[in-house]
């Protein structure tokens, strides 16, 4: 089967032929009809400081992805052939005291999918049935190609109550995109969104945002007294990992204000702790998904009529993947979808 792999510890990636993944007793195998492209797959390919020490050549990559399902395990009972399905792109232990407790996405031990073992650039990928959804109702295939960073999207904006909050986001990449759009779903009285790119933040008030900040230009202060603000933000929802991204969030937020955070930072940085201690703001880490409440809340987010149709702007045969992962790290636009069945 063609794959795109990460065949040498060096820049690039290769379209290859490999061999099909071998189904397990408890596996499923899925043909991929759609993939998105992740900044993690950025990552690998340019084979920056993180990649070269998370990963081992060679490596078919990928994780976020839907597909048709072809066979299953002799053990695998509610998933058929014909099924349309995504994947959880954490593979856990289930032994862990986490993982017992039913808190899966807090397993020490966790495997990510295009990153630990092969993933799903490619014609086939083989998954546990445990780490397998099955799209029960319609969804449209570009958008269940992204269900994995949806699914971060969800999980971060929903860590705490929205309904009336003015929310700030900064970051309009696509899962802040997508936060956005969750946000104000969810019922939040003000979605604000900042970024330095243009085109992002257009992208962000076609998704809905009340306000998106150019903030190389516009102060959030500045954003505040538009809206009326008068004591700061309710809720915030960091997704750039950018230092100063924080540090403005973080004096902005009102008294008790709760900030989740899912952008991943270079490097080690100083905030003002003693801000956050007297204004008793609570910071809260995300990774990945809750395993499997996220994956309810989207599809039922979706069923609600949530419209993701304005944070996908780049569609392409998997053939032309230079050219895809090239819009992809241009950081100017929003999901970026590789069509393996062209």
């Amino acid at each position: 089967m063609k794959a795109l792999v990460k065949e040498k510890a060096e820049p690039g990636l290769w379209l290859m032929d490999v061999p099909e993944p071998a189904v397990g007793p408890g596996d499923v195998l899925i043909k991929v009809l759609r993939t998105g492209i992740c900044g993690t797959d950025l990552h690998i390919r340019s084979w920056d400081g993180w990649a070269q020490q998370a990963i081992r050549t060679p490596l078919v990559i990928g994780h976020e992805f839907v597909g048709e399902v072809v066979d299953t395990g002799r053990d695998v009972a509610d998933i058929k052939a014909g099924d349309l399905v995504s994947g959880e792109g954490h593979l856990v232990c289930g032994k862990c005291r986490n993982c017992l407790a039913g808190r899966r996405h807090l397993c020490r031990a966790t495997v990510g999918l295009g990153v630990g073992r092969d993933g799903a650039f490619a014609e086939y990928v083989a998954l546990p049935a445990s780490n397998v959804w099955v799209h029960r109702v319609p969804v449209d295939l570009d958008v269940a190609a992204i269900f994995d960073p949806f699914g971060n999207a969800v999980h971060t904006a929903l860590s705490f109550p929205l309904v009336n909050e003015d929310v700030l986001i900064t970051g309009a990449g696509p899962i802040g995109l997508m936060a956005a759009a969750v946000a104000k779903h969810a019922g939040a009285r003000h979605v604000v969104v900042t970024d330095v790119s243009e085109e992002r933040l257009e992208l962000a008030r076609k998704i809905g945002a009340h306000l998106a900040l150019d903030v190389s230009r516009t102060s959030i202060a500045d954003g505040q007294r538009e809206l009326g603000l008068r004591e700061g933000f309710d809720v915030g929802l960091e997704m750039s990992g950018n230092p100063a991204a924080l540090r403005e969030m973080i004096a902005n937020m009102t008294h008790g204000g709760k900030i989740a955070m899912l952008g991943l930072p270079a490097e080690e940085f100083p905030v003002d702790w003693s801000r956050i201690v007297t204004s008793m703001i609570t910071l809260k880490g995300i990774y990945g998904r809750e395993m499997y409440e996220t994956w309810y809340a989207m599809t039922v987010l979706l069923e609600g009529g949530l419209d993701l149709a304005p944070v996908i702007t780049g569609r392409y045969g998997y053939r032309d993947f230079e050219a895809a992962f090239a819009d992809a790290a241009s950081g100017t636009g929003g999901k970026v979808i590789l069509d393996w069945t062209a």
